[in-house]
């Protein structure tokens, strides 16, 4: 809903998508450039990327080839040896720590699985040690699952979608607290 006097203003530069911002005719600083006034459309956004030490320690593990490689092999194959294992290495922990999760639009994001607000239950965050045995002995087979052992904490969210086999979703998040409310909000505004 617009109300007299604002603008909307179109971003299209993720992924293609369109994520609409509001600004008033007051949404300009003292020197002349815009200022969101409104909020984006994105309640929640996080990324669960590997932590420093993680690429602190690979890269002493490719320093370690590269110091066996280069004395026992001409000098240009051990640096090509020790590029190819960087660039692996780069790869797997990049893509490991790609998992996104967002609440947006009415949909909630974990990974690469999606579901509407419509089939969200109650969203729980879980201190390290609920986490533990939320995932552990307590766990449910069905449940879609997406953890990292780098984050300690996570969020439960019952699924009320009877078609949905899974029970729930486990999530990790550095931040469960606002994963959590941001998930409440979605699920009141739909009510």
């Amino acid at each position: 809903v617009r109300r007299e006097g604002q603008v909307a203003v179109e971003a299209d530069h993720l992924h293609g998508q369109r994520h609409g911002r509001t600004l008033s005719r007051s949404g300009f600083t003292p020197g002349g450039r815009l200022r969101l006034v409104g909020t984006t459309d994105t309640a929640y956004r996080e990324r669960l990327g590997v932590p420093l030490r993680w690429w602190v320690q690979g890269t002493m593990l490719v320093a370690s080839l590269w110091l066996a490689c280069v004395v026992a092999v001409p000098g240009p194959v051990a640096w090509a040896a020790t590029g190819i294992t960087m660039a692996l290495l780069a790869a797997g922990l990049l893509s490991y720590g790609s998992p996104r999760l967002e609440v947006h639009d009415a949909v909630f994001r974990a990974g690469r699985a999606q579901i509407g607000s419509e089939h969200l239950g109650a969203a729980e965050a879980l201190d390290a040690e609920r986490t533990r045995r939320v995932a552990g002995p307590e766990a449910d087979a069905r449940a879609y699952l997406l953890l990292r052992p780098y984050l300690k904490r996570a969020v439960r969210v019952e699924i009320t979608d009877p078609a949905d086999p899974a029970p729930y979703w486990l999530v990790s998040s550095r931040h469960p607290e606002e994963l959590a409310g941001a998930l409440t909000r979605l699920t009141a505004q739909r009510r």
